[in-house]
């Protein structure tokens, strides 16, 4: 077992990439916290890990990673419940706002960065606090994104966003090297999960299958995968990096309207607000016309 005797805190740990993750973490031998803003969810993992045998090995905490509070009592829960931290994976996301760059409000890009950015540095900010006063080291993960290293493969905020990761992910290694703490992004491309799919999988499996080289379109195992590789020591002289997971999409070039067959941000005449899995409606506006 990979991670035997280690524990592990997953933001979004309840759907999707960080429900996958979880689950492969607790199979390789870890203690999880599963931290989402979800609780249904939440307890449906817990459910999940309970069958596979794992009930004394996962604890849920329902966690807003918009409000530190709520993440520094994620983060001292795993202590309190398993002893120590070993590895924090900043998973939590949602897709934000998409729409036009003109039309976009205020308290719509704060929602997306407040997500997608202050939730990553919070996880790392008291990931790091426990983990240098431990003083044996630790693995702090970060989910960025292919729409992160260039324009055109996601939408405009939640682009900027994902970039911010990246360079947060590297700015943060550095600081933390000298305590044996490594922090690495992961940059998946096209992954089927309740983020993407719109409650229909197959279509969006279809759509992904469509624009990226690799013949079947990405799932949450992959990104498991990739994860469990950073957080072992089988990653040990890995810092600072952000692994892409895309079947071939950035090898190809994203533009990822085009490839998928929909209208161009700029072009669409309804901005929406996407909120993930975390039980929250979507909202929809009109764009306002020039």
């Amino acid at each position: 077992m990979r991670l035997k005797d280690k524990v592990a805190v997953i933001t979004g740990g309840a759907s999707g990439m960080g429900q996958a993750t979880a689950l492969r973490f607790l199979d390789e031998g870890a203690r999880v916290v599963v931290a989402d803003y979800n609780e249904q969810n939440g307890q449906n993992t817990v459910a999940l890990a309970t069958n596979r045998g794992h009930a004394k090995a996962i604890h849920f905490i329902r966690t807003d990673v918009a409000k530190e509070a709520d993440v520094q009592a994620m983060i001292e829960g795993a202590v309190v419940n398993f002893g120590r931290l070993d590895i924090v994976f900043n998973n939590a996301g949602v897709g934000g706002v998409i729409g036009p760059v003109w039309d976009i409000e205020e308290d719509e890009w704060d929602y997306t960065f407040a997500v997608l950015v202050k939730g990553v540095f919070f996880g790392i900010k008291h990931a790091a606090r426990v983990m240098r006063k431990q003083g044996q080291g630790g693995v702090i993960i970060n989910t960025a994104s292919t729409a992160g290293l260039s324009g055109g493969s996601g939408p405009l905020v939640y682009s900027a966003a994902k970039a911010s990761v990246v360079n947060l992910t590297k700015a943060a290694a550095i600081q933390l090297a000298p305590d044996r703490i490594r922090v690495n992004a992961i940059c998946p491309g096209g992954i089927v999960t309740g983020l993407t799919d719109r409650g229909n999988p197959e279509a969006a499996a279809k759509a992904m299958d469509a624009f990226q080289p690799w013949p079947e379109h990405g799932e949450g195992k992959h990104i498991a995968g990739a994860a469990l590789f950073l957080a072992s020591e089988d990653g040990g002289f890995v810092t600072g990096e952000a692994l892409v997971v895309d079947g071939g999409l950035t090898a190809v070039g994203p533009d990822m309207w085009r490839r998928m067959g929909i209208p161009q941000e700029a072009t669409v005449h309804r901005s929406r607000v996407n909120r993930g899995s975390t039980g929250e409606a979507a909202t929809v506006r009109a764009v306002k016309q020039e």
